[in-house]
């Protein structure tokens, strides 16, 4: 079957006695875990993305060879997930271990704005509709494969991004202005 440009696999299962056709592999809209990839985080100014979970604090900072290897707060896992819609983009959800403890990353709305956090806890196999731990993984650009960037699943056109605040260049949420616009700040690597 053929819908809008996508295609839809649909298989016959049986024929009712009241020759109503069956269908299976049908599924509501859901989240399935499929695989886990292991990465540090960069943004644009090659800084590795760092959580710090006492200070309630996710920022892009510079960090030294030995500090990685450590790799206490950045080494994320990002977890892919299949999906029933795959035109927005691939569904990925985000978690990082820090000391003994794994937190997982989710949009929260704080004093009428959307905040990026980090509770702990792991990251669900499956979820059955929306979530706000969920991100659509996008090509930065068509010329840049290996850069991408991350769009709030309930909230069309923002992007995770980072903001300048005193030294730091914290994580946040940032809205597109236009959907043709290229922001620095939301290219991840």
């Amino acid at each position: 079957v053929k819908m809008s440009g996508e295609e839809i696999l649909v298989c016959a299962v049986q024929l009712g006695d009241n020759f109503c056709l069956y269908f299976a592999g049908l599924e509501c809209d859901a989240f399935c875990k499929e695989k886990i990839l292991h990465r540090v985080l960069r943004n644009v100014n090659s800084q590795l993305l760092v959580v710090r979970p006492d200070l309630n604090i996710a920022a892009f900072e510079d960090v030294t060879d030995q500090e990685i290897k450590s790799g206490n707060g950045m080494h994320f896992n990002i977890h892919y997930y299949k999906t029933t819609t795959p035109s927005a983009g691939m569904p990925v959800a985000f978690s990082v271990q820090v000391e003994d403890k794994s937190y997982y990353m989710c949009c929260e709305k704080e004093c009428g704005k959307m905040t990026v956090r980090f509770r702990e806890g792991e990251v669900p196999k499956e979820i059955p509709g929306e979530s706000n731990v969920i991100f659509f993984k996008k090509t930065f650009t068509s010329c840049s494969s290996r850069a991408f960037k991350f769009e709030y699943s309930l909230e069309q056109g923002m992007f995770l991004a980072f903001e300048e605040e005193g030294c730091l260049r914290k994580l946040i949420l940032k809205k597109l202005s236009r959907e043709d616009e290229v922001d620095e700040t939301m290219k991840i690597s």
